[in-house]
């Protein structure tokens, strides 16, 4: 696959463009609020950005091990509470979210990944369906992320 292409997804996931990036989504939050599930929601800030978390982790470790086992559905995509258990633990879910992020680019940026060719322990996925899937999911949550932000006023 040609390099442009690798460079537009790497953008994609990465956000920016017409989709909010990572970073800005978290900055400025206050920790009190980390924990709050504004009315309305079913979910806090800290809800969504471990659903993401492990989400990511999940399809990254899927595209690049055979032996990799996913978390239960629906539960184990979701924390057990509404709030960090933490401000450590916070601090360690944005970090490994980034972490993983750049695996994944890693991941479609090396020239000897096939990003159409079929994961052989998968059913028909590729890695570049895997890297769409993420860039999806990340933009979908991070919408709702700035949207509780917005609703808990904690948004510009």
């Amino acid at each position: 696959m040609s390099e442009p292409v690798r460079e537009q997804l790497v953008s994609l996931l990465r956000g920016g463009n017409a989709h909010l990036d990572f970073d800005s989504a978290m900055k400025g939050l206050p920790a009190k609020l980390r924990g709050t599930r504004p009315k309305g929601s079913p979910h806090s800030p800290w809800e969504i950005l471990e659903h993401m978390r492990i989400a990511q982790w999940d399809i990254l470790e899927f595209s690049r091990d055979a032996n990799h086992k996913s978390p239960k559905w629906p539960e184990g995509y979701w924390p057990e509470s509404p709030a960090p258990p933490s401000a450590a633990a916070w601090s360690r879910s944005v970090r490994q979210f980034r972490e993983n992020l750049d695996e994944m680019c890693a991941l479609v940026e090396n020239p000897r990944t096939d990003l159409l060719a079929r994961i052989p322990h998968g059913e028909g996925q590729t890695i570049l369906r895997e890297a769409l899937l993420v860039a999806d999911h990340n933009a979908y949550h991070l919408g709702q992320f700035v949207l509780i932000r917005r609703l808990l006023g904690a948004w510009k």
